[in-house]
Formats: C-alpha cells, sequence, structure tokens
C-alpha cells in the first residue's frame, strides 16, 4: 500500500479547521468543495512542504542573515532585502520528495493540465499573522517544470516588501509564518466576476450584488476593467436593477498560454456580461454560501462554456458602518443652508463659508481680492495662488476634482467649487453666497455685506484620527506653502513627496531672470531657501523632496519682468518647461541648487531632497544630472535624486530613464494621464475623458511600478486619485507602489483607504 502523502492535501479532505495546515485560501477551496459548491477540482501543497524546503536548504539562517537589523522604514533597504530573500528561496533546489508528490497529483488533474497556483498564507499560533503582506496568484500554467517554478514563486512571495514589513512592525517571527500553495484547475472563463452576499458600501443585508466581466476575473480584481453591476433581492432571489458598462479589453489565454489583454470584439463590447438566469443562480449561490459560514461573504466566480464555478470566497471585511453617514445626513438636514441655490459644479474641496463674490478676468487683477473675498474666474493658474491665500472661497467655470484650482484650495484649506461653467456670468460683483465645498453647491444668501462676519479661515490641521495607522505604503504630502508646514507635520505624515516651487516664487513676485539682470539674485536663492528651510525644518527627520520649477511659459510672464523674457507660446503644457528649460537657461536652475545647497550645508537640513520634472529623453536627464553634480549635490544615503514620470516617453523608456542614474520616481498622474489620453482636464468639453483609471493609464502604472521594483528604485504616485478610489488604491498597493503623495485635506482619509486596502489584500 502507497504511502499517504505527506505535503499533499486534496481540496475534498480538507475543510475550514485546516487554516493552520493550508491556509485561510486552501481552506475555503476545501470547505466548499465538502459543502458541494461547484468548486473547480485540485490540491494544496501544504504549509510543511513549504518549512520543509527552507529546512532542507538551511535557508532560514541565510534569510535572518539578510533581515539582520532591517530597518523596515527605509523603502529602498526593504525592498533590497525583500529581493535579496526571495532569490534564496527561487534559487535554492526544490526537494526531491516534494516534487515526486507534487508530479503525481498534478497527473491526476489530467494531462498536462492548466492550473492556477495561489498563495494561501499560514501561521503557527498567530492567526492574524495572514494580515502581514500580499501574496501572489499565477495563472495558466502548464507543465510539471513550470508548475515547480511557480510554487517556489509563491512561497518566494510571503517575503513580499509588504509582508515583512508587517511582521517585523507587529513583533511576529518571519517563520513562525508559512505559505501553502493552491493548485487549482484553470476555468478559462468567458465571463468572471465578484458577488457579495450584502452591498459592501450601504451595508444593506436585503441585496445581493453581482458584478461581471469578459474574460478571467483578475482585470476585475485589480480594477482595470469596470464590471457591470446587478442587484438582487436577497429573499425572492429576483433580479431587481443592473447596469451594463462597455468593455473594450478582456483579459485571455493565448495559444501560448500568457495570459494578454485584447480587444474585446464589437458584437460583445456593449453587450450585457449575464443573463437574468445566471445572475439569480449566482445569487443563490451567494446566500447559500453566507448561509454556511454565518457570515457575509465577498466570492469570486467564473463561467466556461455555460457551466459556473466559485474559485474563491472570503468574509466581507471591508463592511463600512453607516453610523457616520446617518450623523451627517441627519445634521444636514437639521441645519440646512439658508438661501436660494443659484449654481453646481464638482465638489472640490470642503468647507462650507460665506463670502462677497469678486470676479477676477484674469491673475492680472489679482490685487483685487480681500480677506473676506470668495474668489470667482474661468480658473486659477499659479500666479492666482497670492489671491487665493486671501480668499475665503474659491469658485471657477472649469476644472475637476484634480485641477489646479481644487489642488491649492484643498491645501490652502479653503472651500472650493469648480467646473460650474457660468460662474463668472452668473454671480454678480459684490454678491453675499455661501459655499458649500463638499456638495459642489453655492447658495445665494440673504444678508447684505455690511452684515456679514468673516472669521479668518481655519487652516489650522487637527490632530490626526489615524495617528495609530501604520502602513507600509508611505502616504506624503503635497505642500508649497511654507507658512502651513508645522501644522500639516502634526498630522499622520511620512513626509513631503511634492514641494512645489510655484508658491515661493509666486511670493518672491519677480522673474528670477530680472533678478539676475538687476544683480539681485541672491534675492531669490534667500527667499527660496527661507521657505524651503521653513518646511524641512517642521518635518524633522521625514523626507521633503522639492520639485524644481515647472513653470510654463503663461505662468512664469506674469511675474514681474515675465514679458521680457517669455516666448508666447501656443501650447504651453508642451513647451517651454521643466527639464529643457534648466538645460537651455541653466543660471536659473543653477540658483534653485544653490538654494538646496544653502538649506542642506548651512542650515544643516538634510532631510532635503531634488525631484526633475517634465523630462523629455534620456540626454536632457543626463545633461541636468550634470547641472546637479557640477553644483556640489552628490546622490547619497542623505540626497535623493528623483524624476517626475509624466510623459508617456518616460514610462516607455524607464529602463534607460533609471540608467542615468536616479532613486527614485514619482507619477505625475495628472500630466500623464492628459497626454495619454490625449485630453485637458481643465476643458469641459473634453475632459469626460480624462480618467486616472482607464486601461491605458492602469497599464502604465503597472508598468513602471514593476520596473522600479526590478531595478531597485522607489516609486511613489502624486495625485487625489488613491483617496478619491479606493479601487485605484488597492491597484496600487497590490502592485507594491513605495508611496502615495496627496494633499494635506486628505491625508488621514488616503491613510485609512491605504490601511484598509493592505489589510483587505493581506487577508485575501
Amino acid at each position: 500500500m502507497p504511502a499517504r502523502p505527506k505535503y499533499i492535501l486534496w481540496f475534498h479532505e480538507i475543510d475550514k479547521e485546516d487554516v493552520a495546515i493550508v491556509g485561510g485560501k486552501g481552506a475555503n477551496l476545501g470547505e466548499m468543495t465538502q459543502a458541494g459548491f461547484p468548486v473547480p477540482p485540485g490540491f494544496v501543497v501544504n504549509a510543511e512542504a513549504y518549512r520543509h524546503h527552507i529546512e532542507v536548504n538551511h535557508l532560514e539562517d541565510k534569510i535572518r542573515k539578510i533581515l539582520e537589523g532591517l530597518d523596515v522604514e527605509n523603502a529602498d533597504a526593504l525592498n533590497r532585502a525583500a529581493h535579496d530573500v526571495q532569490a534564496v528561496i527561487t534559487k535554492a533546489p526544490f526537494p526531491k520528495d516534494i516534487e515526486s508528490e507534487v508530479f503525481e497529483a498534478y497527473d491526476k488533474l489530467g494531462r498536462d493540465p492548466w492550473v492556477a497556483v495561489r498563495s494561501s498564507a499560514t501561521a503557527e499560533d498567530l492567526p492574524s499573522a495572514s494580515f502581514a503582506g500580499q501574496q501572489e496568484t499565477y495563472l495558466n500554467v502548464k507543465g510539471d517544470a513550470s508548475l515547480i517554478v511557480h510554487i517556489r514563486m509563491a512561497w518566494a512571495s510571503l517575503f513580499e516588501p509588504r509582508a515583512i514589513y508587517y511582521r517585523q512592525t507587529q513583533g511576529f517571527d518571519h517563520f513562525k509564518v508559512a505559505l501553502a500553495c493552491p493548485v487549482q484547475k484553470m476555468v478559462q472563463s468567458e465571463v468572471s466576476g465578484i458577488m457579495f452576499s450584502i452591498n459592501p458600501v450601504t451595508n444593506d443585508k436585503k441585496h445581493i450584488i453581482v458584478e461581471a466581466i469578459w474574460g478571467l476575473g483578475e482585470n476585475i480584481v485589480q480594477g482595470a476593467v469596470t464590471p457591470d453591476r446587478y442587484v438582487v433581492d436577497k429573499e425572492t432571489l429576483k433580479l431587481e436593477d443592473f447596469k451594463v458598462v462597455p468593455q473594450t479589453i478582456e483579459l485571455v489565454r493565448t495559444g501560448e498560454g500568457v495570459n494578454k489583454n485584447r480587444k474585446v470584439p464589437k458584437s460583445r463590447v456593449d453587450k450585457r456580461k449575464l443573463s437574468t438566469k445566471e445572475v439569480e443562480y449566482l445569487a443563490g449561490l451567494s446566500k447559500k454560501l453566507q448561509a454556511h459560514y454565518f457570515f457575509p461573504q465577498d466570492s469570486e466566480w467564473a463561467i466556461e462554456n455555460n457551466e459556473i464555478f466559485l474559485v474563491q470566497t472570503r468574509p466581507i471585511t471591508t463592511i463600512k458602518a453607516t453610523e457616520e453617514k446617518h450623523k451627517e445626513e441627519v445634521h444636514a438636514a437639521a441645519h440646512p443652508i439658508s438661501g436660494k441655490l443659484v449654481l453646481e459644479g464638482e465638489p472640490a474641496s470642503p468647507g462650507i463659508t460665506t463670502g462677497v463674490v469678486n470676479i477676477l478676468k484674469s491673475a492680472r487683477e489679482i490685487g483685487k481680492i480681500k480677506p473676506g473675498d470668495v474668489l470667482v474666474t474661468d480658473m486659477t493658474t499659479p500666479d492666482f495662488v497670492p489671491a487665493m491665500k486671501r480668499a475665503v472661497a474659491i469658485v471657477t467655470n472649469k476644472g475637476g476634482q484634480t485641477s489646479h484650482a481644487a489642488i491649492v484650495s484643498r491645501e490652502l484649506g479653503v472651500p472650493c467649487v469648480v467646473g460650474t461653467k457660468t460662474a463668472t456670468r452668473t454671480l454678480k460683483q459684490g454678491q453675499v453666497v455661501t459655499i458649500d465645498g463638499a456638495a459642489g453647491k453655492v447658495f445665494l444668501t440673504n444678508l447684505k455685506p455690511s452684515s456679514v462676519h468673516f472669521a479668518p479661515k481655519d487652516t489650522t490641521y487637527h490632530e490626526s484620527e489615524t495617528e495609530h495607522l501604520k502602513t507600509a505604503t508611505k502616504v506624503y504630502v503635497n505642500l508649497g506653502e511654507p507658512d502651513l508646514a508645522a501644522t500639516v507635520a502634526r498630522k499622520n505624515v511620512d513626509g513631503v513627496g511634492l514641494l512645489r516651487a510655484e508658491f515661493m516664487i509666486a511670493g518672491i513676485g519677480t522673474h528670477p531672470r530680472k533678478l539676475i539682470a538687476d544683480k539681485k539674485s541672491n534675492i531669490f536663492v534667500d527667499k527660496l531657501a527661507e521657505g524651503m528651510s521653513k518646511i524641512c525644518s517642521a518635518f524633522g527627520d521625514r523626507p521633503v523632496v522639492y520639485r524644481a520649477t515647472d513653470f510654463k511659459t503663461n505662468e512664469y510672464k506674469h511675474l514681474k519682468g515675465g514679458d521680457a523674457y517669455e516666448p508666447e507660446e501656443p501650447n504651453p503644457l508642451m513647451g517651454y518647461r521643466g527639464a529643457f528649460r534648466y538645460v537651455h537657461d541653466p543660471d536659473v536652475f543653477e540658483l534653485e541648487l544653490k538654494a538646496i545647497k544653502k538649506v542642506r550645508n548651512e542650515m544643516g537640513l538634510k532631510n532635503l531632497h531634488l525631484m526633475i520634472p517634465f523630462v523629455r529623453n534620456v540626454r536632457e536627464m543626463a545633461a541636468v544630472k550634470k547641472l546637479v553634480v557640477a553644483a556640489g549635490l552628490t546622490r547619497s544615503t542623505t540626497f535623493k535624486l528623483w524624476m517626475m514620470v509624466e510623459i508617456p516617453v518616460n514610462v516607455i523608456l524607464l529602463d534607460s530613464f533609471i540608467d542615468v542614474g536616479i532613486d527614485g520616481v514619482s507619477v505625475g498622474t495628472n500630466d500623464l494621464t492628459m497626454l495619454m489620453m490625449g485630453t485637458d482636464r481643465d476643458n469641459e468639453t473634453v475632459a469626460e475623458d480624462y480618467d486616472e483609471r482607464s486601461p491605458a493609464m492602469l497599464w502604465a502604472l503597472q508598468h513602471i511600478i514593476r520596473t522600479c521594483h526590478k531595478r531597485g528604485i522607489t516609486v511613489s504616485v502624486c495625485g487625489q486619485a488613491p483617496s478619491s478610489h479606493a479601487d485605484f488604491a488597492e491597484f496600487l498597493v497590490k502592485e507594491g507602489v513605495t508611496s502615495v503623495s496627496v494633499t494635506p485635506d486628505v491625508i488621514d482619509k488616503t491613510r485609512q483607504v491605504i490601511y484598509d486596502t493592505e489589510k483587505r489584500i493581506a487577508s485575501k
């Protein structure tokens, strides 16, 4: 009689009590199989196999040595350590006794079948250790050799940077955690999706939500495709409502076994993914899963040749409490804003305030704005900043939630409504209005200007509500106003990911070329250094990344003397700006470098680093780097040189840019989205096509993050999307972004989103 396998367990041999042996994912696959749910067949290479691999290859001492003394707060060191540990695991010989059992089990699944290799973390006496990090899933694996390679890769994913971070910060021994690998016959799904046995957003227990896309399910998990949405009554299991979303790409297996996104045939782009019968059958499975587990379930499913399979289920750990939302609704109902609603637009910066309408035709009129005024204009640019700082609220005709007006307003703590289309025509000079920035509404207030009391704007950032939260993904802040540094620095923020020069230069007020011509360049250097030092001092040891000036010609022109030095350009967005300007007019850039040296060397603030924006080609980056080195600023452990990735060429040739010698990149999602999509976010005629979550952008971000990981440099994403869209945050975190950088008003919200996302990914 053959010996019972030591390292292999079939799904039908496993149930929910076997988490310590096969991990949560493996236990659920076994539990569903035993309960009679339609699960594709498979087996689990159990946690003991992983431990045996570590033991027979004497890897524990090697791994402990790599991790010894590791500062997990140092992203560079953490990524290097993770890479080195994973290399140790994947290069070690695969134990023969495990190999023979895996081959035998694989043969029983069929003749060289396509399989999915999943990761299922477990822990000895530490049930919460599965919270520690993200592991990998590999689809469409075929053949004995490929299966062994992917099992080893799955084992190595137990030492992803995020997993190391969690275990170390929570005091878990890395070797108390193990990893099992479910190997499951692949479903080549024509349609796939997710279903929730309650509404996960509203917490409504009366409905089941089914979401569906064409192709393999990875696109819906990553947020790369927006799914159809079906709402089913839980009691009757009848379809109540649905929304069909056009889909243009689907993930499929090619003949070579590679998973690729291809165009959806035109006949299916606008077609409904599921029939009513299929939706209601899936909803019935969801209801049965909740009844079986006695807890709401988030389940993944797939359909191949009209057969429905369940490929995963887990408890809904992201049920959102509705109490706070209810309180807000009650408060709003009890304290309605008096006055007639006269204008609506996009909510851009929260807060409610009352002020006097002051309409500006251009930035040349910024001197008209007085304290207590509501600044109303077509759209803002950096030269509006001095007026924006005096205004109690801002309303614009154009722009969206990532426009200049929106970003700056959030940083200044000023209520703002953008994209109203008609603000400068609908509102009248001298009217008293109340702005509700969170709702995107403007009300005509029945008061005379003389009877309105204008309290000073509250730009105080209160003690962080998320102070206790730590995340592996750093949360940085975008900052440009030195006067706000002290209050912003008290929040739960890891540093400044984008220190804008434009605010400080607008405060200087004179074009730097004119100051050079007047032999007063020291004024520029001293004022810039003063602003930088104020921010660096406030943030202590936390990094401050200064983005060198990226004024466009139309913005520079408004500075005193600007007309003499700035050309007229038909399209300043793609004109004389960024790195091109430094190379062709190095004198101004050298003043910035002098200011950086003054802060670092004379003032002793070594947390200041440099980032180069809008770099059009590799040659340009190399030329700028020569200027930086010639100024006496050399890359080291205390001085980092970053590059903005905001042009498609930066994405396509990223490896070549990294070859020049940089320490990190920051993805400027605003410009990159505009240039990838060919649309202007501030032009309401075409702004609807501006989408940071488009498949093209998600592909670009994935490529950037993975390339940076491969090359051992940090990668940050600068923009509002991670705090505004949980699915976008989950995509970035899952891909392993080092940090995100957001405006001060959403630091806490972003930290919470990242925390919840990391926890959700870990639990999966």
